[in-house]
């Protein structure tokens, strides 16, 4: 891969956030009655595991502005322990400064993954739904490449969500992805234990793949 081939990718989210701050227009999500679907979803990976524990450790991995937790808090869900990871050093400074007492680290996991750490359960929510400039071979390459070294860190599982192919039309800077190819990479590379939800209304799924 490139070097950094998915800097447009970093540089458009810094870019929402100078442009709209601190919101849900800030991180690029259009309609905000749609976030809180999708925290939801995100964090039923733990709901639905056969691993049930009274408290997990969490990782909100491209956290953005993490309002997944604000989300965790309004719901009061301490169930989740949870950490934030961001490429970008501009989200993770606007993260320390909203919550000091979180753990939050600018990590380049794709460069070196070394201080990531080890979790229940981690949540990619949004990182792969936009390609940008890319095109669709150097976004699976970096898709592929990013959740293979992702999973290593996560004990029991992971969730994160991409654009679906069945839509009325496709945009070309979406990440658009067919379930087929999807499913021979999670089972080849990956691993066979995995959901796939398309029951929330939206034109995107979401994938909880699990260790076992």
């Amino acid at each position: 891969m490139k070097k950094r081939i998915y800097q447009s990718i970093i540089s458009h989210y810094e870019f929402c956030l100078e442009q709209h701050g601190d919101n849900h227009l800030g991180v690029d999500w259009p309609k905000l009655e749609d976030v809180n679907k999708r925290y939801r979803v995100m964090l039923e990976l733990a709901m639905l595991s056969s691993n049930k524990k009274q408290s997990y450790s969490l990782l909100d991995f491209g956290c953005g502005a993490a309002h997944l937790l604000e989300y965790m808090m309004n719901q009061n869900l301490s169930v989740f322990q949870y950490s934030g990871v961001d490429i970008s050093q501009k989200f993770i400074s606007l993260c320390e400064t909203k919550f000091p007492n979180v753990s939050f680290q600018a990590i380049d996991a794709l460069a070196d993954d070394s201080k990531l750490g080890m979790y229940d359960y981690i949540i990619m929510n949004g990182v792969f739904t936009e390609k940008r400039e890319l095109s669709f071979d150097e976004m699976w390459n970096y898709f592929t490449s990013l959740l293979s070294v992702v999973f290593k860190h996560a004990n029991d599982g992971v969730a994160f969500n991409v654009m679906s192919k069945q839509v009325d039309w496709e945009r070309e800077d979406l990440f658009h992805v067919p379930y087929d190819l999807l499913a021979s990479f999670l089972t080849k590379q990956i691993s066979r234990n995995y959901v796939i939800r398309n029951d929330y209304g939206l034109y995107e799924y979401t994938v909880y793949v699990y260790k076992k």
